[in-house]
C-alpha cells in the first residue's frame, strides 16, 4: 500500500461557499498560489455550473495554477459535468468531481429514487467526465450515514466506470472515528475491484471529529484527505488540512505515511486565508492558533527554558512562523523591500513591487522602522487594489468630540473631484454619511470590524465590512495606522466593487439589445 497521502484542499469550493460575502476572482487566485506554494496535491477551484463568477474562478485557476491538479465539483448530472470541462480546458491536467447522494434519508427524501436509479445516475456521470479526463473522483455523499451494503454497491459500480477516486464522505459530521475507520476497512474487504481507486475521505465537524475521523480513515487505508486550511466550511466547517499535515509528520513514524506538502508554508498560507475570508483564527486553534506555541504557567516556562521538548512537540519554525525583524525604513529602496520579499518567501508574480513600494513609503514615513507582518499585510492589501479604481480617497479630516463627530473628506469619482461634510455618532459614522452622499449608493452595513496588525500604538488597523446593496453581499477591507482611514478603505473597496459589478450589468444589458 501506498504510504504518500493526497492532500485535497477544497477550501475555494466547500470553505468559500460558508463565508458571508463571496471572494472575488482575484482573491480565489491569490489563495490558489498560496495553496499550490504549500504543495497541496488537488486544488478543488469552485463549482462552475453554480454561477458565472465560480465558472471564472475556476477557469482563472486553471489557467495559471501549474504544480497543483486543478479540480471542479459537479453533481451527476450532465450539463454540470460539461460545464465542469469546459472551465478546466486551461490546465495541463485537471480531474472532475462528480458526487451523488447515497445514504437512505436523501435517497428516499431528497431524490426521491430507487437506489438502483442512484446506482445508474452515478455510473453514467463517471463515464461522461471520463469523456473528458482519465482522472475522475465520485463522491457518495452523506456515506457515514449510508448501509454498507449500498455504499459497496455503489463504489464497485463507480470504480467498474472508470473513477479513479472513490470519495467517502462523513458529510454531516455524524460517525465516531472508530465507526468511520470501520467503513473504510469494510470497504476494502468487501468491494472487489478497490484496489483501482484511490478512496478518499471528506469529514465535517459537527461533532469537533472531522480530524480524528480522517486519520482513522488513514490508518484504515484511505490515501487522500480532503479538507481545508483553518478548517472552513459549511456549518461547524471542514477538516482542517494544517491538522492533519502536522499529524502526520509529528507521529510518521507511528502512522508510516507522509504528505508532499511544505509544512513551513502552514502559518503563512492560514494567515492569507484567514486575512483574505475575513474568518479569524481563534487564539486556541490547534497548530496556527495565537496561543498554540505559548506557555504561560510558571511550571511550563521552567520546563521549556530547560528543555523545549517538554511542553512541545512541534516547534513553530516547523510551520513557519517566524519573529524576526525587519530592518526597514522610508530610507530602504525597492531591492532591499523585494529582498526582503524574496526571504519571506514570496515570489515576483504573487504581488505589485510598485504598489507595495509606494504603500511600504507611506507607513514607513508614520511608523519609523518596517517589521514582518506589515509587509505582509501591506502586500496582502496592496494585492487587492487596482490602480483603475473609480472612487478614491484623496482629502480625509475628522473632528471628534464627546457628543458628535463631524468629517470632511474630497472623493475623487473619475475624473471628478468631489467635497463633503457630515456629522455623525462617531468619526467612522460621519465619514460614511459623506461617502453615501457623494457616491449615492443606499448600502446597509451587515458587519463592521476592527482588528490590529502588528504591536504597539503605531501597528496597523484593519477594518472589515460585510455589505448590502441590493440584496447581494461585498467584503470590503481596508488598512492604515489610522483607524477611520482604514474604514474609509474599506467602504469604498465595497463601493468601486459594486461600481465595476453595475458597470458589468450594464454592458451586458446593451449587448443584449
Amino acid at each position: 500500500m501506498k504510504d504518500q497521502v493526497i492532500i485535497f484542499d477544497t477550501t475555494l469550493r466547500d470553505g468559500e461557499q460558508a463565508l458571508s460575502a463571496s471572494l472575488t476572482v482575484k482573491e480565489k487566485l491569490q489563495i490558489a498560489y498560496a495553496l499550490e506554494r504549500l504543495g497541496i496535491d488537488v486544488i478543488e477551484a469552485g463549482f462552475p455550473v453554480s454561477s458565472p463568477g465560480d465558472f471564472e474562478s475556476v477557469q482563472t485557476i486553471a489557467k495559471h495554477i501549474r504544480n497543483s491538479r486543478i479540480c471542479a465539483l459537479s453533481r451527476a448530472v450532465e450539463k454540470d459535468i460539461d460545464v465542469a470541462a469546459e472551465s478546466l480546458k486551461a490546465a495541463e491536467s485537471f480531474r472532475i468531481h462528480t458526487f451523488i447522494s447515497t445514504s437512505t434519508v436523501h435517497v428516499q427524501d431528497k431524490l426521491r429514487r430507487s437506489y438502483d436509479d442512484v446506482i445508474a445516475m452515478g455510473i453514467a456521470a463517471v463515464k461522461r467526465a471520463r469523456k473528458y479526463t482519465d482522472d475522475v473522483e465520485f463522491s457518495c455523499e452523506d456515506a457515514g450515514r449510508t448501509p454498507i451494503d449500498n455504499l459497496c454497491r455503489m463504489v464497485e459500480a463507480a470504480i467498474d466506470a472508470g473513477a479513479t477516486t472513490i470519495n467517502i464522505p462523513d458529510t454531516v459530521g455524524y460517525t465516531l472515528p472508530s465507526e468511520f475507520g470501520g467503513i473504510i476497512t469494510q470497504l476494502f474487504n468487501r468491494v472487489p475491484n478497490i484496489d483501482k481507486a484511490i478512496i478518499s475521505v471528506h469529514c465535517h465537524d459537527d461533532l469537533g471529529m472531522s480530524v480524528a475521523n480522517s486519520m482513522a480513515a488513514i490508518q484504515a487505508g484511505a490515501r487522500q484527505v480532503e479538507g481545508t486550511i483553518n478548517g472552513l466550511g459549511e456549518r461547524a466547517g471542514n477538516c482542517a488540512l494544517e491538522e492533519i499535515a502536522m499529524i502526520i509528520k509529528t507521529r510518521q513514524s507511528l502512522l508510516g505515511v507522509h504528505t508532499n506538502l511544505k509544512h513551513d508554508e502552514i502559518h503563512r498560507t492560514s494567515k492569507m486565508v484567514s486575512q483574505l475570508c475575513h474568518m479569524p483564527i481563534q487564539a486556541n486553534k490547534a497548530i496556527v492558533g495565537s496561543n498554540a506555541f505559548s506557555h504561560s504557567s510558571g511550571i511550563h516556562q521552567d520546563g521549556m527554558l530547560k528543555n523545549k521538548n517538554t511542553y512541545e512537540i512541534m516547534t513553530p519554525n516547523s510551520i513557519g512562523l517566524k519573529n524576526q525583524a525587519l530592518n526597514l525604513t522610508s530610507r530602504s529602496g525597492r531591492a532591499a523591500v523585494k529582498s526582503h520579499m524574496d526571504t519571506l518567501g514570496y515570489t515576483e508574480h504573487e504581488y505589485d513591487l510598485d504598489k507595495l513600494y509606494t504603500d511600504f513609503l507611506s507607513l514607513a514615513d508614520r511608523k519609523g522602522q518596517v517589521f514582518d507582518y506589515d509587509l505582509e499585510a501591506l502586500m496582502h492589501f496592496s494585492n487587492l487594489r487596482d490602480e483603475d479604481d473609480f472612487f478614491k480617497i484623496n482629502y480625509l479630516s475628522v473632528q471628534s468630540g464627546s457628543v458628535m463627530a463631524t468629517t470632511s473628506i474630497k472623493l475623487q469619482c473619475g475624473d471628478q473631484e468631489k467635497c463633503e461634510a457630515a456629522v455623525g455618532n462617531g468619526p467612522v459614522d460621519a465619514l460614511y454619511q459623506c461617502i453615501y452622499r457623494l457616491t449615492g449608493y443606499e448600502i446597509v452595513l451587515d458587519k463592521f470590524d476592527l482588528t490590529a496588525k502588528g504591536e504597539g500604538e503605531d501597528g496597523l488597523g484593519q477594518a472589515d465590512i460585510i455589505a448590502n446593496y441590493k440584496g447581494r453581499k461585498y467584503h470590503g477591507t481596508g488598512l492604515a495606522t489610522d483607524i477611520v482611514e482604514a474604514s474609509g478603505q474599506a467602504l469604498i473597496h465595497v463601493i468601486n466593487s459594486i461600481y465595476r459589478a453595475d458597470q458589468i450589468a450594464t454592458i451586458k444589458q446593451q449587448h443584449s439589445h
